[in-house]
């Protein structure tokens, strides 16, 4: 399946110069912006094999590199993604990379720089990581805080880009093409996701991502539109606090209208 993408600017020179020269690449920016369907896209694009992990607290290293486990009578070693990755070259993809444990972010470090080596320290392996092996992490920053940031040792191997949400216009095409939904909903939609933005910082953590725009657009192609498939899409997900949703509630007419017309 051929993957879409939009740019958002020089995003695909960024990575393709990261590739080719053995650099890691660090991705930033808000929730459902794009960066997995970045990284899926240009992994179709470079041909390469792709390994994803959804980083969260309980992240390890072991997890990462790989583990002993009982079967049978044996304790077979089976290698984790970064492993995996490492052995047969392609991109290991670290998704919210920021919260892993802390000792499964210090097996980044041999990787991420000059060396490309993996220490496997429970088999006594070192890997030398081929050329086609690239490492990939992203995270929102707007989660970080001084417990959860990543070390300057580790973000200073990185080569970095900055995500954002896209500009009204680009977003409509975005939605449009995701959904398949009408160029009038996707505008309204995409309009409806600028005005929740700017609530950011006021009581809205980011507002609505382009993701949940195209959630909206898809609930909207169903043979009647209604104002509670809105809700659940476009605003009960990201607020509960009377007075934001009240204000998201008074813009979804617009989205309506466009629905009908």
């Amino acid at each position: 399946m051929t993957i879409s993408y939009h740019h958002l600017g020089e995003e695909e020179l960024v990575f393709r110069q990261a590739f080719s020269h053995c650099l890691p690449l660090l991705i930033k920016g808000p929730t459902g912006c794009g960066k997995t369907r970045f990284v899926e896209y240009m992994a179709q694009q470079l041909k390469l094999p792709m390994w994803t992990v959804a980083c969260n607290e309980d992240t390890s290293a072991s997890d990462l590199v790989g583990r002993y486990i009982l079967k049978g009578n044996e304790t077979p070693w089976i290698d984790g993604p970064l492993t995996q990755a490492v052995r047969q070259g392609g991109i290991c993809y670290l998704d919210e990379v920021i919260e892993a444990r802390q000792e499964a972010l210090v097996v980044l470090n041999s990787l991420a720089d000059h060396r490309r080596q993996l220490f496997i320290d429970k088999t006594g392996e070192v890997l030398q990581a081929p050329p086609d092996f690239m490492l990939v992490v992203s995270y929102n920053p707007g989660y970080q805080s001084v417990m959860r940031d990543l070390k300057e040792s580790i973000k200073q191997r990185f080569i970095a880009v900055r995500f954002d949400y896209p500009a009204v216009e680009l977003e409509q095409r975005i939605i449009a093409t995701e959904s398949g939904c009408q160029p009038g909903l996707a505008r309204a939609l995409a309009n409806f996701g600028a005005s929740s933005r700017k609530l950011a910082g006021t009581g809205l953590f980011e507002g609505v991502s382009t993701r949940m725009l195209i959630h909206g657009a898809k609930l909207m192609t169903t043979e009647k539109a209604q104002q509670n498939l809105l809700e659940a899409a476009l605003i009960d997900p990201v607020t509960d606090e009377p007075t934001i949703r009240a204000t998201l509630l008074a813009l979804l007419p617009l989205v309506l209208a466009a629905v009908q017309n």
